[in-house]
């Protein structure tokens, strides 16, 4: 897969992945940004054709669909989004569990729960205030709550379990769990300080202010992969660095400037399975997907405007394996999904929006006419 996503990496750069015919706002005017809009791409039947808005765009091979946004009124459809009025206003950060996603909504302050088995929009009482949350496989829920200046647990049935507090603590604002260590973002430290989750004390830190590799000014998220390798977003220096298990530095991504593999107003880290590291990027209101390997950009995909699929000030992100069959009818028939990839905005109507990550499996693309070089 991920020599798949090395192969189009010459397009990308050439060809970009911004929507067409849409305001544009995240890159500089001198800056390449060729556009994607959907096109009809099953060869069936006029009256059975899909239109599908894919990334890279045809000819080359799709490896993004988007499917699905939602908006208020798509949300006024949920029990409890029309009989109490519930609603998503400005998305923070985003987690998943099989038939749930959790939303972190920084006007309520509180973590919104959409049930897609029940069709259900509800929220996680209590007195919190949350910001970035971490959600496990087991369904327990850690919050970061930089109000009370703690991170707060809630359970498989969202009550409240535990409350890492310590000293230290100035202003927490992300989180993220990986065996026994829990691993905390402090922006007004400058720290991501690691705690040990049965006890709860601090048992180290990493960075402090500065702008070496391994130091941090601002840091706002951070993600940890599945051998405890840390991503953290190193949002001043807009730079993400990678850290192993034990917190010794390994690399970075990016750099500033508004050209394609550079930061701007970084936010939200996601990442699959396969070594792709996903950036959200408020500025350029786009996601742009880097190789870990090489930390290469692979692809980006976004752009700004009011329509579905489109960014206005994103901010979290997320990448899900558990929930691919809620989504599979809004895939074109041609298109395999092998995980979903939610993006969060903090502006417009578009508050969640859904895409899907994985291979065309119908008849080679056609080349379009007139397509931009």
């Amino acid at each position: 897969m991920k020599k798949s996503l090395i192969v189009f990496l010459t397009f990308v750069v050439l060809a970009g992945c911004v929507p067409q015919n849409k305001t544009k706002r995240g890159l500089s005017p001198g800056q390449a940004q060729p556009g994607i809009k959907s096109e009809e791409v099953s060869p069936v039947p006029a009256e059975q054709k899909i239109t599908s808005q894919f990334y890279p765009m045809p000819p080359e091979q799709p490896r993004l669909q988007f499917l699905i946004s939602f908006t208020e009124e798509e949300l006024r459809k949920f029990e409890g989004g029309y009989k109490y009025f519930l609603q998503i206003k400005r998305t923070y950060d985003i987690g998943a569990v099989k038939g749930k996603i959790y939303i972190s909504d920084r006007t309520y302050k509180k973590i919104t729960v959409i049930d897609l088995e029940k069709k259900e929009l509800s929220q996680i009482p209590g007195d919190y205030e949350s910001a970035g949350i971490w959600v496990t496989d087991d369904d327990y829920k850690y919050v970061a709550d930089f109000e009370r200046r703690h991170i707060i647990v809630f359970d498989d049935r969202n009550n409240p379990t535990w409350i890492y507090h310590d000293s230290q603590f100035d202003k927490p604002v992300d989180v993220a769990v990986f065996e026994n260590r829990v691993y905390v973002v402090d922006i007004n430290k400058h720290k991501v300080f690691i705690l040990d989750k049965k006890r709860g004390h601090i048992v180290s830190s990493i960075g402090g202010i500065g702008k070496e590799e391994g130091k941090f000014y601002k840091p706002t998220h951070v993600i940890v992969d599945g051998e405890g390798n840390l991503y953290v977003n190193d949002f001043f220096n807009l730079r993400m660095q990678k850290f192993d298990r034990e917190g010794n530095f390994l690399k970075k991504f990016g750099y500033p400037g508004d050209t394609l593999g550079a930061f701007a107003r970084p936010k939200g880290l996601g990442l699959d399975k396969e070594g792709h590291l996903y950036v959200v990027d408020a500025a350029f209101e786009n996601v742009q997907i880097f190789d870990d390997e090489t930390t290469d950009l692979l692809l980006f995909f976004g752009g700004f405007g009011l329509d579905p699929g489109s960014m206005y000030l994103p901010n979290g992100i997320y990448i899900d394996y558990h929930n691919v069959e809620y989504f599979k009818e809004y895939a074109d028939r041609n298109f395999n999904l092998k995980y979903l990839v939610y993006v969060g905005n903090t502006l417009g109507p578009i508050k969640l929006n859904v895409y899907g990550f994985g291979e065309w499996v119908g008849d080679p693309l056609p080349k379009r006419e007139n397509s931009e070089e």
